[in-house]
């Protein structure tokens, strides 16, 4: 999950790793080491526990993020909103990438078309740093001061060259969110792009995409190392360091901080979006997935801050050059990624290169975390639906659920589509992903039983689960969510673009969409005690709650202990073993509905 770090940007701020979110009133201006202390306490206390919770819970049932709830069916809804919340990020998440395709293409050329005020897009009060240096005398007008530093501190009307490339020519963007206006046809076909290559990458499931990440998951750091060695060694770079590094620590006692930092933590974790429970599915039974929770998330983390270092090592470059703040060209909304680093990087030699290099790394990042997305709804709808046909042609789910991720995006696309993509990431993506996490933990250790779970993971693991993990999955995960959720309503604030001010209808869609993924687990829970038997209502409760006759491990060789069959299956029993699934196994087993769990032990 450490792929969503850099194309994140495009919707945040400057923050470690990755900002606070602009999209609900914060300014770049915020300090982003005022975000370091609630990032790491997430980290330890909510975003490992729940990683190592998920991947232990998927790869105990080897099932996905549906099928794992027959350990206590009235809270499948969870798995129902999990899927909710993947729709929405995978249809938003790719046209992040085709933006990056986009100027990955334009990148290919002897000078950047954001380098200078030239063009045909660009007004009179486009001021680009090239310019201002004697660089080019061709765009400059007459009137304006040679001294640029000067004219950003004395002038609120200057706009950078890269600010209205972005505005004004990729995005033109509209003056509304209702305003759709044009689809912009070279956005539509970069998204066309980014869909085409995630389906061929998942054509054969985890078999292919498995092979293709181990190249998306490692080169980006081979960029990242370059556009470093690169950023460190240019003149002012220990600037935007210090700026990174030095904290403002009245900004501690923000709820929205501590909001911001957990939204962050089960962002670039993948918690409660399914794809962990998914993945994890996949795993040998016996795989020490404790081991796995602590790496990832702790590589997770030091990529972030070590991304930091990138991005503002070159931004203080930036500031130098043109005698400002930091905070000054430290950008918010999707200027970080698509307006401040670009301009950034025209006052490179050779820029170009630089930024291919970047974009390139953001397209890998982003398609790492698409291939989880997708891979996650076309699991959860195999596993149950769980047909002969279905679990043979998974290629055509993967195909359909692409077609419509694809359709679904073109909104996006259009003059308007920045407005409605920071609606989605605010709202479809953000409160709902710590509301399911803590059901979730909730139904696990207090339905279920925590004493049964613990068991069940030594079972898995040879070992229960360390004290740490037992109370921070049982009280102080939990509680903590609570609270942030609590402060996080009392401090709310409408959401905003730059001066764009969100109309009350647009924000009325956006709670519409959070709720969407979170009314799943209540309407699933009241249809499960319409359908379940008993006279009471409490009884009804009791029945519903309590794991399914075929929940434990999928392999026969792993059911043992209270797993273990009472009465071996026989042919006059009228079940059959069909090897129906090829991505999940080599070892048939029998599943509720007659087909078998397979696992692809390369995973």
């Amino acid at each position: 999950m450490a792929s969503t770090i850099l194309p994140r940007m495009v919707l945040c701020p400057a923050r470690p790793p990755r900002g606070t979110r602009t999209s609900n009133g914060a300014t770049g201006a915020t300090r982003s080491s005022a975000f370091m202390f609630p990032y790491f306490i997430m980290l330890i206390f909510c975003g490992i526990p729940l990683f190592f919770m998920e991947l232990s819970f998927g790869q105990f049932a080897s099932q996905g993020c549906l099928g794992v709830w027959r350990i206590s069916p009235m809270f499948k809804g969870v798995g129902y909103g999990m899927m909710v919340v993947s729709t929405y990020i995978g249809i938003y998440y790719n046209v992040v990438i085709c933006i990056a395709f986009y100027y990955f293409f334009s990148s290919m050329t002897h000078v950047l078309p954001w380098a200078y005020c030239n063009n045909p897009w660009n007004t009179p009060d486009c001021a680009g740093v090239l310019d201002a240096s004697n660089l080019t005398n061709s765009s400059r007008p007459a009137s304006l001061p040679g001294n640029l530093s000067h004219l950003l501190n004395h002038s609120l009307q200057r706009t950078s060259p890269s600010e209205e490339y972005w505005r004004l020519y990729v995005l033109k963007l509209s003056d509304d969110i209702g305003n759709f206006g044009e689809v912009r046809l070279p956005l539509l076909g970069c998204l066309g792009v980014s869909w085409v290559v995630v389906f061929l990458c998942l054509i054969r499931g985890v078999k292919s995409s498995g092979k293709v990440v181990y190249f998306t998951a490692t080169f980006p750091y081979v960029v990242l190392t370059i556009l470093f060695v690169r950023g460190v060694t240019l003149e002012g770079a220990f600037m935007g360091i210090m700026y990174y590094l030095t904290p403002q620590w009245d900004k501690i006692l923000e709820a929205k901080v501590w909001g911001d930092a957990a939204s962050q933590i089960f962002y670039s974790l993948g918690c409660a979006w399914g794809g962990l429970i998914t993945m994890a599915s996949y795993n040998k039974f016996h795989n020490n997935c404790y081991r796995d929770s602590i790496i990832i998330s702790i590589t997770n983390c030091a990529t972030s801050v070590y991304a930091g270092f990138v991005i503002f090592s070159i931004l203080g470059f930036m500031a130098n050059h043109l005698g400002v703040d930091v905070s000054r060209v430290a950008d918010h909304g999707p200027g970080l990624a698509f307006v401040a680093y670009p301009e950034a990087l025209t006052l490179l030699p050779i820029s170009p290169l630089w930024s291919l290099l970047f974009f390139f790394m953001l397209i890998l990042l982003g398609l790492g975390t698409q291939f989880c997305l997708l891979e996650t709804l076309v699991t959860a709808i195999v596993d149950e639906v769980a047909n002969e046909w279905i679990l043979q042609k998974k290629t055509y789910v993967t195909l359909g659920v692409a077609v419509a991720g694809f359709l679904l995006g073109i909104p996006l696309t259009s003059q308007a589509g920045i407005y409605w993509l920071l609606l989605m990431d605010n709202y479809a993506a953000s409160f709902s992903l710590v509301v399911i996490s803590c059901i979730m933990c909730m139904s696990i250790m207090y339905i279920y039983g925590h004493r049964n779970y613990f068991q069940d993971i030594q079972m898995m693991l040879g070992f229960p689960p360390p004290l740490f993990f037992q109370i921070c999955w049982r009280f102080v995960s939990p509680a903590i969510i609570f609270f942030i959720l609590v402060f996080t309503v009392i401090q709310y604030r409408p959401i905003t673009y730059n001066h764009y001010q969100y109309p009350g209808w647009a924000v009325a869609i956006g709670f519409l969409m959070a709720l969407s993924s979170v009314i799943c687990i209540p309407l699933y829970a009241l249809f499960q005690l319409c359908r379940t038997d008993g006279d009471t209502l409490l009884q009804r409760l009791k029945n519903a709650t309590k794991p399914s006759r075929d929940w434990g491990p999928a392999l026969l060789e792993h059911q043992t202990g209270r797993y273990a069959p009472t009465i071996p299956p026989s042919p006059e029993d009228g079940l059959e073993v069909q090897p129906l699934h090829p991505d999940k196994a080599q070892i048939p087993m029998v599943g509720s509905n007659g087909s078998s769990r397979l696992q692809d032990s390369r995973i």
